[in-house]
């Protein structure tokens, strides 16, 4: 009987075996519909008129309060926490001890001395284990995402979050608050009052355009939501499904499934045997045709996420001398690939055969695993990889984004895409029988839309 992450990959063989062969499929996205109309209209919205996207099920919240609460966080986020107070907010980055990344999350400092982790769970569990094993006087709350609960039955959490964005944005907030839209810098937080009831917004955008988060208590999400669809009428408002969710990072830029740098090394040792062996970092999957035996291969720094526009040596945190060690660079950088459309029509089209089939394109997100790593290349040389694969109706283009040695990045570059699994595929069970196949792709920039180079990361 296997107890701990360390135990796991210890009967496993390795880390790169044990997440090869997981049979986790990719993230999931739960009890959002798929689909509320269709998910190209759904992602046209976001760029022509404005969306709702219902973000209360499928992200881990933990709530981190007490006289320590911020010094713990700023001993693990490579973030400046200078200025930090409440009602603002951050991508809040965590590297292990030799500076790859961990992961990262949005980290709301709800009030003094209690703030909010929401995203992907990495982050939340090595935050906790540093609360409850380096004699911090604070305290972790963790909400599961509803993935990771068990039973059945309705699922209910300590707060709702919406997410409303896109040209109209703005102008459906006017209307459901009565009340003109505060100026409100990027990353900081306004209350609202809808529907009778105070829901705290935050400025941020997801796929690159104007918008707010709104959450709050609950039991009065129903009613918020109402009266946004409601006013949102006027404004072409679209709800989004969990299908077209997932693939709105490919026009904003961001990467939102790097791989956990915690499965080598002695240091992280007693971090491993403490996560369960049923846990996130347990039953990832990692798929995709970029293949190594050491895991390292697949740890990356904050420079190839774009983190290194947020890095500051300002403060200690778990990870700096080895930052500090490599800051000069040369680092890698992050890119969005356009795939020739031919090469992918191509793709598609084997399909249609009985064998030599190519693996499936799902739409509008590709993705097949929870951490998928695929190979590019350039003249038969590795120069990087891709991390994420969709396809996007606002650009009429399958888009990757991917992170490429700098002296291919320059945008305008050709490069090949490796597309499928060796020999065949792995045993996870989103994996058909196929055979791997290269498509073209040109080097673009990131984010791929313009607005969202010009306004949204401004």
């Amino acid at each position: 009987m296997t107890h701990s992450l360390e135990d796991r990959i210890r009967a496993a063989g390795g880390p790169t075996a044990l997440l090869r062969h997981s049979q986790t499929g990719p993230y999931v996205y739960p009890v959002v519909p798929p689909e509320y109309t269709n998910w190209r209209d759904e992602q046209r919205a976001w760029q022509q008129s404005c969306v709702l996207f219902n973000q209360s099920y499928h992200m881990t919240d933990m709530y981190v309060s007490g006289p320590d609460a911020f010094r713990l966080l700023e001993g693990l986020g490579i973030n400046s926490f200078k200025n930090f107070a409440p009602n603002k907010a951050k991508q809040f980055v965590a590297c292990n001890h030799d500076g790859y990344v961990i992961g990262d999350v949005v980290l709301f400092y709800l009030e003094e001395n209690l703030f909010n982790l929401v995203g992907r769970p990495s982050v939340h569990n090595w935050v906790r284990y540093h609360c409850e094993t380096g004699g911090y006087d604070a305290a972790t709350e963790v909400d599961e995402r509803a993935a990771a609960r068990l039973g059945g039955g309705p699922v209910t959490r300590k707060a709702y979050r919406y997410q409303v964005q896109g040209p109209n944005a703005l102008k459906l907030l006017e209307k459901v608050t009565g009340q003109p839209v505060p100026e409100v810098r990027f990353f900081n937080m306004v209350d609202f009052t809808i529907a009778g009831r105070r829901v705290r917004g935050l400025r941020h955008g997801m796929a690159g355009q104007a918008g707010f988060e709104l959450f709050g208590p609950w039991g009065e999400g129903d009613a918020v939501k109402a009266a946004l669809v409601e006013a949102g009428e006027e404004f072409g408002l679209r709800l989004v499904g969990a299908r077209a969710y997932s693939s709105n990072t490919l026009e904003s830029g961001w990467i939102p499934s790097p791989l956990p740098a915690i499965y080598s090394g002695d240091a992280m040792k007693p971090y491993r045997k403490w996560l369960p062996g049923n846990g996130y970092e347990a039953i990832a999957s990692l798929g995709g045709s970029f293949y190594s035996d050491d895991i390292r291969d697949y740890y990356l720094t904050p420079w190839d996420l774009d983190y290194g526009r947020i890095l500051r040596f300002d403060h200690d945190f778990i990870g700096r001398e080895a930052l500090e060690a490599r800051a000069a660079g040369p680092h890698r950088k992050e890119v969005t690939l356009a795939l020739d459309n031919d090469d992918v029509t191509r793709a598609l089209g084997t399909m249609f055969q009985a064998d030599g089939r190519a693996k499936y394109f799902d739409f509008p997100s590709a993705v097949y695993a929870t951490l998928p790593y695929d190979k590019v290349t350039k003249d038969g040389k590795t120069i990087g990889i891709s991390t994420w694969c969709g396809y996007s109706a606002n650009e009429g283009r399958m888009l990757t984004l991917a992170i490429l040695d700098p002296e291919y990045a320059e945008p305008g570059t050709e490069v090949t895409f490796v597309w499928g699994e060796e020999d065949g595929g792995s045993s996870k069970p989103t994996v058909e029988r196929h055979v791997q196949t290269e498509i073209r792709a040109i080097v673009s920039p990131v984010p791929y839309v313009e607005v969202a180079r010009t306004q949204y990361r401004s």
